[in-house]
């Protein structure tokens, strides 16, 4: 597996603050690779470092062996948060706008099929939807045909159904062997769409691998949930399950032991619920809290 980019011992100070401390780390080429932390990680400013937007206090970033410099911005896209798309143009229009800065461009059909821009090509930038403003910033981020893509929370704000959508135009151009780097608050689109991820608290990189090496590594339970009306409280005491909102959590590692124990203490087992660990649970493990309360 070939390496796309390589960060090494990265710092960034500001003053009394250390926003990024010594994080090292690769991704490798045609994967997507999910950076993650609450506000305040890091995440953003290391991104910023990768993308090239603002100099490190020290450490590395390399682009296939070699060092980010001015040229960069030639060869990455970056699909920002918060991008300002210019009135009374067309989405066709801004696609002809933003070619206009690249020496490269990607053929604008297969940029609209890949994109699926096709029904609102004529549409005033003003009265696209929150799906359709996020298909052309993402367009506009793959305008260059870059190799590497920088999407920073794509899909907040979206309904699921957009949601899911956008997933499927990201899958689609991994599929073309692009490298992504993904920021995002949901654990489930992390778990759908990354190869690699790395978690981020106060500047430092806490965990990182695969999804499923990380839930492997910190998890041999599954999740029982149960109404709490159901379930004896001097039950719940006795076995240290643990009361979340309005449902009775259990945490095991023998599911069929657990549940022919509810059975014979005549538990009823309406609303039962059986959950394996997803990322949500891993990064409330790691760090002490939810990410997505922290967005």
């Amino acid at each position: 597996m070939s390496i796309a980019i390589c960060v090494e011992n990265l710092v960034k100070q500001y003053k009394d603050v250390t926003a990024v401390d010594n994080i090292s780390f690769t991704v490798n080429k045609g994967h997507c690779f999910g950076l993650l932390g609450p506000n305040g990680a890091g995440k953003t400013t290391t991104i910023e470092i990768m993308e090239g937007i603002i100099a490190p206090s020290s450490g590395q970033v390399l682009y296939q062996g070699r060092e980010v410099d001015a040229s960069i911005s030639q060869q990455i896209g970056i699909q920002f948060q918060h991008t300002a798309l210019q009135y009374f143009l067309t989405v066709k229009e801004t696609l002809n706008l933003f070619s206009s800065f690249y020496q490269h461009t990607l053929e604008q059909e297969s940029l609209i099929e890949l994109c699926d821009l096709g029904d609102f090509l004529n549409r005033d930038n003003r009265l696209l939807s929150g799906g359709q403003r996020q298909r052309l910033l993402l367009a506009l981020a793959l305008i260059n045909d870059p190799e590497i893509i920088f999407l920073d929370e794509p899909t907040t704000g979206l309904d699921p159904h957009a949601r899911r959508n956008f997933w499927q135009l990201i899958k689609n151009i991994k599929a073309r062997n692009k490298t992504i780097i993904l920021t995002t608050h949901y654990m489930d689109e992390a778990e759908q769409l990354c190869d690699d991820i790395v978690i981020m608290d106060q500047g430092k990189i806490i965990e990182s691998g695969t999804p499923t090496q990380l839930l492997s590594k910190h998890f041999n339970e599954v999740f029982i949930y149960l109404p709490k009306e159901q379930v004896p409280a001097e039950l719940s005491a006795e076995h240290s399950w643990q009361k979340h909102g309005e449902r009775i959590e259990i945490t095991t590692a023998n599911v069929e032991q657990t549940l022919a124990l509810l059975m014979k203490k005549n538990v009823s087992l309406d609303g039962l619920h059986v959950k394996s660990a997803n990322l949500d649970d891993l990064f409330l493990h790691l760090t002490g809290h939810a990410l997505r309360g922290e967005a």
